[in-house]
């Protein structure tokens, strides 16, 4: 690695800012060169300094990092601090609140949808929540070791149920408030959930989402399939729903726009019957549990490798992966990325735009910031709600300095110019971040431009749910950063680029993107299910983890991603499924064939664009494209709606029957050179595609 030089106008290179420098944690890239040498040859000794900043009921014995990644020689496993005794909860709450004295320091600012909802959350208030929460779910049976589902939107009420599955012992499994009630069920299901946690209902943006309703449609699939584990479902009243901050309702808007949920206590009249689809049996209302519950909970002390969460991400093969991660390693991980990666100090307001749905809220929204005694922004709402504004409105409201999005998002925000900046002071900025997928020069220059006014270094983060925290990524004091590199590695990754034979490629090089060992928060495994981890991550590449990305390494040592070489899709930084997005068209009575791949969106960075092969005498039309639209929907979430269905009355297949999807690609581009089509099968299916292709795509 070098400190890179400007080459040429095509290639700008953009140095840290000097006012950056004076109080960084890592104030210079020779500073960032001494520490990564450290972390790769004395790992021990590194991370037994970070430990040092935290609170261990018994500490570790033996080697502090254990591992195998070669699945011919052994079963593939990763341990840290084997042998310590810890709690993550206590560590992000009691730690800061009893031994760093940050009990009055704000934890939150938590924005709803609407901008009149707002509510600010201290470190004292919080403990207090979650240990109310973490006695009422032991009141409900949940014991150490119990999975809870978690189906909320951006509330407060959210991080309160996840830390207290932390404090007690229990393993959360939160899915995401835009998934459909199959994608729910099957994760329920997958994990044997005891506990499910939804709320009434939510808006996003002017739309309103019956929360409740898609939660009884989940356990019902759960039913029908004999495989129902949920024992009690706690509601949350969704703060949008209530008056002047009490429990009541709205009786007017509860009527006319959630009657499924008819509230138990409404603004009319307290002893109105209980609402249709409540279930005395199973449900239970969030207040009712919580509120009377003691503020005081003893954690649950436990070992380094116990399991955390378990975060569902989509397969190749279509079933989503249950994603384990463990206490010890993912709290160092969280805490060290988060504190160098955004050069955090006690005075910044942080604030991360991702759901924590996803594991960017996992890791930086919740536990690397809390970690860090961070006061951040929870974010409710959608970046052009109620105006385009309201990102830098936040901005300037909470006087943000570092701030984490999504290149989606970016260029979403690109297309409304930089009028919608202007009205707005957003000098607190200090550093910028990116996140989700590559994101393109063009919106980097933007970002960096409009939104950090060319004073702020712009952070490109590569990680994976897998990874549990950032592994290549620049450090905004100390490293030259060059738009849409993801530049170099982060303390304790070696980023290893192979060509197909799996040989290891030296200096400029291009290939599948591997590590050669691991860090602590990177994952433990697929929960329930050993093979599929093995074969996911470690089969191809026998001693490597494996990303499922290619990668670029430039002559600089600064490593570029160029995309996914799995049958997956990274859409608005999502990862999808083809085979699940295929699954769902197939169940279709018209389809008797379906393959996806993705085409490049302008804002969403990739959409999907799907062949579909219908059964004899069925008709192709848009009242049948609207169909498939919403089958999609149903089955996994708005998130996997097809921006374009083309007819295909052939698929380009080789001649043992596998779908080309290279050359549906270039069909989906309209690319004209399709390249080497000897293996078809039928090279006159492709001259059909392209004749046929959908008139929005070309």
């Amino acid at each position: 690695m070098v400190v890179p030089g400007q080459q040429n106008q095509e290639e700008k290179v953009f140095y840290p800012p000097e006012d950056l420098r004076v109080d960084a944690h890592v104030p210079d890239f020779n500073s960032y060169l001494e520490l990564y040498k450290k972390s790769i040859e004395e790992p021990e000794a590194f991370w037994r300094e970070v430990a040092q900043e935290f609170y261990w009921k018994e500490l570790p014995n033996g080697q502090l990092l254990q591992y195998n990644f070669d699945v011919t020689k052994e079963k593939v496993y990763v341990k840290f601090m084997e042998g310590a005794k810890t709690n993550i909860c206590y560590n992000v709450l009691d730690h800061n609140v009893l031994t760093r004295n940050l009990g009055e320091k704000v934890a939150y600012h938590w924005e709803g949808n609407s901008p009149d909802l707002r509510l600010t959350i201290t470190y004292s208030q919080l403990l207090k929540q979650v240990c109310r929460c973490a006695n009422a779910l032991k009141k409900l049976g949940v014991k150490k070791g119990d999975r809870v589902a978690i189906y909320l939107p951006m509330i407060p009420e959210l991080v309160y149920s996840m830390l207290a599955c932390a404090r007690i012992g229990a393993v959360h499994s939160i899915v995401f408030a835009g998934f459909s009630s199959e994608s729910l069920a099957e994760r329920i299901m997958d994990a044997q959930c005891s506990i499910l946690l939804t709320a009434d209902g939510v808006y996003r943006g002017e739309k309103l989402i019956n929360l409740k309703q898609i939660a009884d449609e989940a356990l019902e699939h759960c039913r029908e399939k004999g495989l129902l584990t949920v024992q009690k479902c706690m509601v949350v009243k969704h703060h949008a729903f209530r008056i002047n901050g009490n429990d009541t309702c709205n009786k007017l808007q509860v009527s006319l726009i959630l009657i499924p949920l008819l509230l138990v206590k409404c603004f009319f009249n307290d002893t109105v019957e209980q609402p249709t689809l409540w279930n005395a049996e199973c449900d239970v209302w969030w207040d009712e549990a919580v509120d009377n519950a003691s503020e005081e909970c003893d954690p649950e002390w436990m070992d380094a490798e116990d399991p955390l969460f378990v975060l569902y991400t989509s397969g190749s093969t279509g079933k989503p992966k249950g994603v384990l991660h463990t206490i010890a390693g993912y709290l160092l991980y969280t805490s060290l990325t988060f504190k160098y990666v955004f050069d955090h100090h006690q005075d910044d307001v942080y604030w991360c735009t991702a759901d924590i749905g996803w594991i960017t809220g996992h890791s930086y929204i919740t536990y690397g910031p809390l970690a860090n005694g961070a006061t951040s922004v929870l974010f409710e709402g959608i970046p052009v709600y109620p105006h385009v504004g309201r990102f830098w409105e936040i901005i300037e409201k909470y006087r943000v300095s570092k701030f984490y999005t999504a290149p989606t998002a970016i260029r979403l925000l690109m297309k409304y110019g930089i009028e919608p900046l202007q009205k707005y002071d957003l000098s607190s900025l200090r550093v910028l971040g990116t996140v989700g997928e590559p994101i393109n020069p063009e919106a980097w220059m933007w970002y960096h431009d409009a939104v950090g006014q060319g004073r702020c270094p712009v952070v490109d983060t590569f990680w994976q749910t897998e990874t549990g925290g950032h592994v290549l990524t620049p450090l905004p004091a100390a490293t030259p950063l060059k738009p849409g590199s993801a530049t170099l590695p982060f303390f304790g990754v070696l980023p290893i680029i192979l060509n197909e034979h799996g040989e290891e490629l030296e200096g400029e090089a291009e290939g599948y993107l591997v590590f050669k060992k691991p860090w602590p928060g990177i994952m433990r495994g697929v929960y329930g299910n050993q093979e599929c981890f093995e074969n996911t991550y470690f089969k191809k590449f026998p001693g490597f983890y494996v990303t499922g990305d290619g990668c670029r390494r430039d002559k600089d040592g600064y490593y570029w991603i160029t995309g996914r070489i799995d049958d997956m899709l990274n859409v608005s930084g999502h990862l999808l499924s083809t085979a699940e997005v295929e699954a769902a068209l197939t169940e279709h009575s018209a389809v008797a064939e379906a393959a996806v791949v993705s085409r490049p969106h302008i804002v969403k960075g990739e959409c999907l664009y799907c062949f579909v092969t219908l059964k004899d005498f069925r008709e192709f039309n848009h009242s049948l494209m609207d169909e498939l639209k919403r089958k999609v929907r149903e089955k996994i979430g708005p998130i996997a709606t097809p921006d374009f269905i083309q007819n295909a009355p052939g698929l380009p297949k080789t001649r043992s029957g596998k779908i080309m999807r290279r050359v549906l690609r270039q069909i989906a581009r309209n690319e004209k050179d399709l390249g080497d089509l000897s293996t078809l099968a039928d090279p006159k299916v492709v001259e059909v595609l392209l004749s046929q292709r959908c008139e929005a795509a070309a």
